[in-house]
């Protein structure tokens, strides 16, 4: 599972697909929420602006990642 730094928190969950490049656009990334592809901290999750926050962990097919929020910043 890799780390994704946030800026801010919360993000919503399908902007976060969109800029990691798990989706080619916006519209892409809530189709596969829409089609239940995407689980947040372990349950399948539908909603298209779900907040994700840092510690949250994301899985796509075989891309996982876990959140986490960029102090440097």
């Amino acid at each position: 599972m890799r780390k994704v730094l946030i800026n801010k928190e919360p993000v919503e969950l399908f902007k976060l697909i969109k800029f990691e490049g798990l989706a080619q656009s916006g519209g892409e990334a809530k189709m596969m929420i829409e089609q239940e592809m995407v689980y947040v901290n372990g349950e399948i999750e539908t909603r298209k602006r779900k907040k994700i926050v840092a510690g949250d962990a994301i899985k796509i097919g075989d891309d996982e990642f876990i959140t986490e929020l960029d102090k440097s910043i």
